[in-house]
């Protein structure tokens, strides 16, 4: 099985599936050691062409026109847009299918579930309240999948609900929720970033700053993430 992945996120389930030798392309964004094919945006359509993939992965609503353009070509495309923590999980199994580890990939998926329900067997009882910021400029409140991570991890997040997608935020909503702690995972940057959210709108609460592949990606990263999550809320 030759596999082109254009997404960050697949690349790091099939990471996860032991089947990196099947990556023959990756985009300039995927840690993988294999044949880049341009951007998660702009990827080089002919150039996935010149790898003969037996499957292309894809992800995201804002991959979607990639996604149609390749199926047009003739390609055959696997394409993941998961919104909610169960669906990213639901994922990796349809991962391993799509590069012909089906076994592998319901695994992943039950090792996955069963990190989250350890987690949450473990979560603080009183429930502290987080504003996960990530992106800063404008500041806007992560969304999608963030919301059911923090809720398994121990906390409380009134910002987005499960699902919905990540969206500007004012000083006055955040004040008005009272964040006991503030998480910033700015897309693109890992942990380097000086964006401060308490500094910004005086908000009592504790600033943590986490790689944002460990939340912002649909991958068995975030439940890293997660994990991490659960150590910054229990060790408070």
């Amino acid at each position: 099985m030759r596999a082109v992945s254009l997404a960050p996120s697949a690349t790091a389930a099939v990471a996860a599936l032991g089947a990196t030798d099947r990556l023959v392309g990756v985009t300039n964004h995927c840690d993988a050691d294999a044949p880049a094919v341009g951007g998660w945006l702009n990827p080089d359509d002919d150039r996935v062409a010149e790898l003969d993939p037996d499957v292309v992965l894809t992800s995201d609503a804002l991959q979607t026109e990639i996604r149609d353009d390749l199926r047009d070509r003739g390609f055959a495309v696997h394409h993941t847009a998961p919104e909610t923590l169960d669906e990213v999980l639901d994922s990796f199994a349809a991962i391993g299918d799509a590069v012909g580890l089906a076994e592998r990939g319901e695994r992943l998926e039950a090792e996955s579930r069963e990190r989250v329900a350890r987690v949450r067997e473990r979560a603080p009882a009183d429930r502290p309240v987080v504003y996960c910021e990530e992106w800063s400029d404008p500041p806007m409140a992560a969304g999608n999948w963030v919301p059911d991570v923090v809720e398994a991890a121990g906390g409380r997040y009134p910002f987005r609900d499960a699902g919905e997608r990540s969206g500007e935020v004012d000083a006055d909503e955040v004040r008005a929720a009272g964040p006991d702690h503030a998480v910033v995972h700015v897309c693109g940057k890992g942990d380097s970033t000086d964006a401060d959210p308490a500094a910004r709108w005086g908000l009592d609460a504790t600033v943590h700053v986490v790689d944002d592949s460990l939340l912002n990606q649909p991958s068995p990263r975030l439940l890293d993430g997660l994990e991490r999550l659960a150590d910054l809320l229990r060790d408070a």
